[in-house]
């Protein structure tokens, strides 16, 4: 080794590198040198060995080295209720089920627990950051600090009590105290999380706008979800969801849209105009019968596309991968054009998309000198995703998350070849069951 070479903590190297930002770009036997948590280059490999003194290198020839995947929509605590009410429609699924469920078991310890549950599948199945919205707030910021998880925690509002709050003054009031505790923290940040037009009012909202401006974090919205949504709203408001939203002056580039499968032309073009960004969870769409979102509209107009899962007890599961495939293809069918959403660009949508939708691209969502060292390896040696003609169009169709062989989050590794750091999968699976055989035990109301 020279006596030039630059001292870096960890150089991984791999036969392939998308870095994603360039578009569309594969790097073919390129390595990538972190500092601080922080990639200090990206360079062909042998560069990378004649430059860097690292102080562990990381090789992976079969692999691909991808950003860390952006879920930009989940409900996690959620994952303790995977596969309860399933083949219902969201209404019924909601109302009847899941929040008296919800009323019975919502704590500090479910939320904990859910929580960390999902972080071991998010792991496994290279996502490094996730956008949530659920109750109990401060115990997810906690949950995820604790196992150096990449967040954006919602800051929940509804209008009416919760095991979380008794009033609007206590929503916004402890909104303020999780604010101020993680405002500055490296991993975990906030948003508003109100949770959609129907269960908010007018007040709350203006509310919101306001201290979502004073704040700058983003306003995370589940919007224009059913087509019975939207007729309810214009039955009580006159006027459609997002309509009301631009009204109240929350349609900017601070609002994360979440579903939007009931738009028309006008309503794209006002979001491509405020710009405000879209998360597409086209399996739990799916699932509940909830519609399509419009995905090759969007896109024409130049709205920013984000991908998430939502949560387990309508997906089922945190499957980025999964998610990237179904949304190329049902973008396809529903634009009936087989180049409406191509392979980089569901990439990207679950990456850069992701993080810019989170107000966190100038940190992660790309691999790029000086930005977050948030990255994971694809293994492309199995049989299934050979022959090796395109990378992109392997990643996204041909590929499982159960190929995810290492992922790091600010350069500490979370998953080394396969094998969770610092977490119990056994402890994990002993503690779900126990909360199955709680939930359970729940008399639903009839």
């Amino acid at each position: 080794m020279s006596g030039q070479a630059t001292v870096c903590d960890l150089v991984i190297e791999a036969g392939w590198v998308v870095p994603v930002e360039p578009h569309g770009v594969v790097l073919e036997d390129h390595a990538v040198a972190i500092r601080d948590g922080a990639i200090v280059a990206v360079l062909p490999r042998a560069e990378a060995r004649a430059r860097f003194s690292p102080a562990a290198t990381v090789s992976r020839p079969d692999g691909v080295l991808v950003p860390g995947l952006v879920n930009a929509h989940v409900h996690n605590p959620m994952t303790l209720l995977r596969g309860v009410a399933d083949d219902l429609p969201l209404k019924i699924w909601l109302q009847d089920h899941i929040w008296p469920i919800e009323a019975a078991v919502i704590a500090p310890d479910f939320v904990a627990d859910g929580v960390e549950l999902a972080i071991a599948e998010m792991l496994r199945g290279g996502t490094t950051c996730c956008n949530e919205n659920y109750f109990f707030p401060d115990v997810q910021a906690a949950t995820y600090k604790r196992h150096g998880f990449r967040a954006r925690v919602g800051l929940p509002v509804i209008d009416f009590p919760t095991a979380w709050a008794a009033s609007d003054d206590e929503y916004f009031d402890k909104a303020g105290e999780v604010h101020d505790q993680w405002r500055n923290d490296a991993l975990v940040s906030t948003t508003f999380a109100p949770h959609a037009p129907y269960t908010v009012s007018d007040a709350s909202f203006e509310r919101i706008r306001m201290l979502a401006d004073q704040l700058d974090i983003p306003v995370h919205l589940h919007l224009h979800e059913t087509a019975q949504e939207v007729a309810q709203s214009q039955d009580k408001h006159g006027q459609r969801p997002i309509a009301r939203m631009d009204r109240l002056g929350l349609v900017n580039d601070r609002l994360i849209a979440v579903h939007m499968t009931q738009l028309s032309r006008a309503e794209i073009d006002l979001c491509a105009q405020r710009g405000a960004s879209v998360v597409h969870c086209p399996e739990s769409n799916l699932k509940l019968a909830s519609g399509f979102c419009p995905v090759h509209g969007l896109r024409q107009a130049g709205v920013n596309l984000a991908i998430g899962t939502d949560g387990c007890a309508s997906n089922n599961d945190l499957d980025m991968f999964g998610e990237m495939r179904t949304a190329a293809l049902l973008a396809k069918a529903v634009a009936e054009d087989a180049a409406a959403f191509d392979a980089a660009s569901a990439l990207r949508a679950a990456t850069l998309g992701g993080a810019r939708a989170l107000g966190l691209d100038h940190m992660v969502g790309s691999i790029e000198a000086g930005k977050q060292a948030d990255l994971a390896i694809v293994d492309m040696s199995p049989l299934e995703t050979q022959p090796l003609h395109h990378v992109a169009s392997q990643l996204v169709y041909a590929t499982g998350r159960h190929q995810v062989s290492d992922v790091w989050i600010a350069g500490k590794a979370k998953l080394q070849a396969k094998i969770l750091v610092d977490m119990d999968p056994d402890a994990l699976v002993a503690n779900a069951r126990q909360w199955r055989q709680r939930i359970a035990s729940i008399a639903l109301p009839q």
